[in-house]
């Protein structure tokens, strides 16, 4: 099967083709390849042409941080245009020609507290990069069992990514004996990209629609993920220093900060995402000698 796809050169895109290449053909949309995903007449233009019965929609501006500092500029922030005019115009494409449409979005999409979120739960973005991500969802939803919405959670364990996911910048700073510092009170659902690989190729040979999140198997405290880590690559622990997310996160931007996400839904198509010490075991087994040392700028 051909698959047509935004953001392909990304993190997780990149990874995803390279597990998925034997099984599909992709092509690019992105400005690599010409085309601007934010003008309508290229996008549509492309679309038609493609006999792809996907459009994948990876592209997104993720700076937390910088997303917030835009704001004030509405629907003509950078992060806006991306994460949602781009989306409409890829749905309006897909509406118009008869395609799917797979979306990446996120678990920032919910406020976060003491429950498990399920993909029942009604969103509650705090911060503007998970209200434009939500605002992208939104625009998903109006193509009904011709949309899917697929949240991931923190990925990690990319093997030839342009950008280094936060795994691979712990790795960095404690093979550099440098200090990290993790918060105690933030709990995250992290995600091998091989299972999100996986998942998304059982979505589409399930023609699947509607929205499931695609995470891993375990929540956990960024302080016990970094001491994981360690262990696990063979680091001293004693680089690694406890501090709050109060603090960590003083003057940054507002967001999510205890994230338990189901991934109960996606287990009926027969995924089984692993647990973050079983990923990192993995992770390490096929970079043993390449990540460790090496420096991420």
């Amino acid at each position: 099967m051909k698959l047509l796809g935004t953001g392909l050169s990304g993190m997780v895109g990149t990874h995803i083709t390279r597990i998925l290449n034997d099984t599909y053909e992709f092509e690019n949309l992105s400005l690599e390849t010409g085309i601007d995903i934010t003008n309508k007449e290229m996008v549509f233009d492309y679309v038609q042409k493609s006999d792809s019965p996907w459009v994948l929609h990876f592209a997104a501006k993720t700076d937390v941080d910088g997303a917030e500092k835009e704001r004030d500029l509405g629907e003509q922030s950078p992060t806006w245009i991306v994460n949602v005019k781009a989306t409409k115009i890829l749905v309006d494409a897909c509406k118009t020609f008869g395609k799917k449409l797979l979306y990446i979005s996120t678990d920032f999409v919910f406020p976060g507290g003491e429950r498990v979120f399920t993909e029942e739960d009604t969103p509650q973005p705090i911060g503007w990069y998970a209200q434009t991500k939500f605002q992208g969802e939104k625009c998903v939803y109006v193509l009904g069992d011709q949309g899917l919405v697929v949240r991931i959670s923190f990925p990690y364990g990319a093997v030839d990514s342009p950008r280094p996911d936060f795994v691979q910048k712990i790795i960095s700073r404690l093979a550099s004996n440098r200090e990290v510092v993790s918060p105690v009170d933030q709990i995250f659902t992290p995600t091998y990209l091989d299972d999100i690989a996986q998942g998304i190729h059982l979505l589409l040979q399930a023609n699947a629609s509607g929205v499931y999140h695609l995470v891993g198997s375990q929540s956990l405290s960024s302080f016990n993920a970094a001491v994981a880590i360690a262990q696990v690559f063979g680091f001293s622990q004693s680089l690694i220093t406890k501090t709050t997310v109060s603090e960590f996160y003083k003057d940054r931007s507002p967001r999510a900060f205890h994230l338990t996400i189901s991934n109960d839904k996606i287990k009926k198509l027969g995924i089984s995402p692993i647990d973050f010490v079983t990923g990192l075991r993995l992770l390490r087994d096929l970079k043993q000698n390449t990540l460790i040392g090496k420096e991420y700028i």
